[in-house]
């Protein structure tokens, strides 16, 4: 059998994240070339004109930041699509791998600024595809974890457009990673819940519920109702002692990390001006931080060190 050669062609520059420094470092990443992708997949996303008279949309998983974290389907339909459409919580680093030539549209949302409606979003989709253009759909994190990618997925199906989902590491499991909590842990947490902590116009939350389950708590969009949160948890009965992390910005060199409890959280974070994106994790496994960190970042605030290291005792 012959031996096969691959090109690996030089690409632009991007942050590569070094996880001993937690510092962005400039390094030349090498492309792969589309013939080592075939190897890995023959199924690319580039569409044929003679089966399709509309494109195709992949719903594609961004991850939490890293870049790192793509996976290669991931970043083949980043490369090879015909357009790509975005949110917000995409990273720089990772949009500096959409070729320059690339056709993008950006679709972000972001509290008390400018945000397209979803409605339009997915009219958008449907329009490029029906113009018989292969479109990207590049979400931060994972496309069915909050991301809205089920609603889209309905709407492309009404209008007989074909979908492909491309999974992403959500950044319930990304930025926990890197902020050394894991989310399970025996003796202290078997198991995890998810939740959203915004709403169209309420929050529907069963507070006790979620406190009587002993689980790893993680909530996606919540640094503007965290008093809520703290209060709410605290009043269905988990303990006022109870570790709370806050990861701002996770698994990107800008990565900050704040742990106190549910009585001294929001104070802490107040103090640091944290902003968006930020993830919120509640429980004992948050004990584990200190111990089990190894992403060196820009500052990791243990506010109670003492209490910590007797919790994860």
């Amino acid at each position: 059998m012959a031996n096969s050669t691959y090109s690996i062609m030089p690409n632009k520059q991007f942050h590569m994240l070094d996880g001993r420094k937690g510092l962005s470092k400039k390094s030349h990443v090498a492309a792969i070339s589309s013939s080592v992708f075939d190897g890995v997949n023959n199924k690319k996303p580039k569409r044929e004109e003679s089966q399709h008279k509309a494109g195709t949309v992949f719903l594609v998983g961004a991850g939490p930041g890293d870049p790192d974290l793509l996976t290669i389907k991931a970043l083949r339909c980043i490369q090879q699509a015909d357009v790509v459409v975005y949110d917000r919580l995409v990273s720089a680093d990772i949009l500096s791998l959409i070729p320059s030539d690339k056709e993008t549209y950006n679709v972000g949302k972001a509290k008390g600024a400018h945000s397209v409606p979803q409605s339009d979003t997915n009219t958008l989709l449907v329009e490029l595809a029906k113009c018989g253009k292969d479109v990207c759909r590049l979400k931060g994190g994972d496309a069915f974890v909050f991301g809205r990618g089920g609603e889209e997925m309905q709407t492309l199906h009404q209008e007989d457009i074909q979908v492909e989902v491309i999974p992403g590491i959500t950044a319930a499991s990304g930025c926990t990673s890197y902020a050394g909590i894991p989310l399970t842990h025996r003796g202290l947490s078997q198991g995890c819940t998810l939740v959203t902590a915004h709403a169209e116009k309420e929050l529907s939350v069963n507070w006790k519920a979620l406190a009587a389950l002993d689980h790893t708590l993680v909530f996606y969009m919540g640094l503007s109702k965290l008093s809520l949160i703290s209060e709410e948890l605290s009043q269905a009965g988990l303990p006022l002692t109870t570790p709370v992390a806050v990861i701002e910005k996770g698994c990107t060199a800008d990565q900050r990390v704040f742990i106190s409890d549910l009585v001294t959280i929001e104070d802490a974070i107040k103090r640091e001006a944290v902003v968006s994106p930020s993830l919120i994790v509640v429980g004992r496994v948050v004990s584990l931080a200190k111990e089990l960190d190894w992403f060196i970042t820009q500052t990791t605030e243990h506010l109670d060190i003492e209490q910590l290291e007797k919790l994860s005792a």
